[in-house]
């Protein structure tokens, strides 16, 4: 594993499923991997979960950690070959990552889409970049097609959870006031059909998302039909991905995710990212009722980062 940038890093998932249950039972066991190494962790958007869970994950490992901000801590980027830097960039991307990579052993990327132009967000420049010019394995801590320390997490949560060896997952679209991007629901349904799973993907007409993360995955416009018999119900919003991209289609009420809806369900968790906005994608009552894991999946994000971060320090 070079680096972790999808699923496609992690062709062994089962084995992956079972550090994933021995970093759980003893995190520190592998401390001395880490030792007199750093850690660069690189955020060109905010972060809460994906920021803090990968620091503990590297200082279970015994390694330093540096955090930097772009937005607030360096200079502007350019990016593009055969630029002219007359403007405001101070700085060429290849040059700042390289010197990135002088001073750290494993380097992690966050960079969101601009949700303006399609090709551009899903050629992934940002992170290639990152790839080509920093010498060191790279880490995405999201990107703009992308969110597989999240999907990791997610699937180690649901092997916690599930009682049968094939349980029912659906993803669902849920309303949200702002355009969001299509990294965790693209990189949610990669996971699990790369690990077997029963998936179900319902949203309204018009979010349809790229086929290459939901081939082999059943879509519906029903969500109703979709939650009947559902193990897992995954709530996420996502902006449009084919007419219109990067915008909000569909403001439906109805679709937020209610205790009446959950009851359609064989007694499902609920899962959702994080952060959540409640009272829109969904109530406070099955956010806060006894069938709710969004709490251990978050923490799983912890043992998720370190899965990833002892594999990566076990090739160095």
């Amino acid at each position: 594993m070079p680096h972790f940038l999808s699923v496609r890093d992690v062709p062994d998932l089962p084995q992956f499923l079972a550090e994933a249950r021995a970093v759980k039972q003893t995190p520190f066991a592998w401390s001395h991997l880490g030792r007199h190494k750093t850690l660069g962790l690189i955020f060109m958007n905010p972060s809460l979960r994906t920021r803090l869970s990968t620091q503990r994950a590297a200082q279970n490992l015994g390694l330093n950690c540096m955090v930097l901000n772009t937005d607030k801590d360096s200079w502007k980027m350019a990016t593009g070959e055969g630029v002219v830097m007359n403007g405001d960039a101070a700085e060429h991307i290849k040059d700042a990552v390289a010197v990135m990579g002088q001073y750290c052993e494993i380097l992690g990327v966050r960079s969101f889409p601009m949700l303006v132009n399609r090709e551009e967000d899903y050629a992934e420049n940002t992170l290639h970049d990152f790839v080509r010019y920093a010498g060191v394995p790279i880490v995405s801590l999201e990107s703009a097609t992308r969110h597989p320390l999240q999907s990791a997490a997610d699937l180690i949560t649901i092997e916690q959870y599930k009682t049968k060896p094939r349980p029912k997952v659906v993803l669902t679209w849920a309303p949200h006031p702002r355009a969001l991007p299509q990294a965790v629901p693209n990189s949610f349904a990669e996971w699990m059909l790369a690990a077997g799973l029963d998936l179900t993907i319902a949203h309204p007409e018009g979010y349809e998302l790229d086929t290459q993360f939901t081939a082999g995955a059943t879509l519906t416009h029903d969500q109703d039909a979709a939650f009947r018999g559902a193990d897992f119900i995954y709530a996420k919003n996502w902006s449009s991905y084919h007419d219109e991209y990067g915008h909000i289609l569909s403001r439906d009420k109805n679709w937020m995710i209610t205790p009446a809806k959950m009851q359609l369900t064989n007694n499902a968790k609920f899962m959702h990212c994080l952060p959540v906005r409640r009272n829109v994608v969904v109530a406070d009552a099955v956010l806060d009722g006894p069938n709710s894991i969004i709490i251990p999946q978050a923490a799983n994000r912890v043992v998720a980062a370190q899965v990833v971060l002892k594999r990566l320090l076990e090739q160095i």
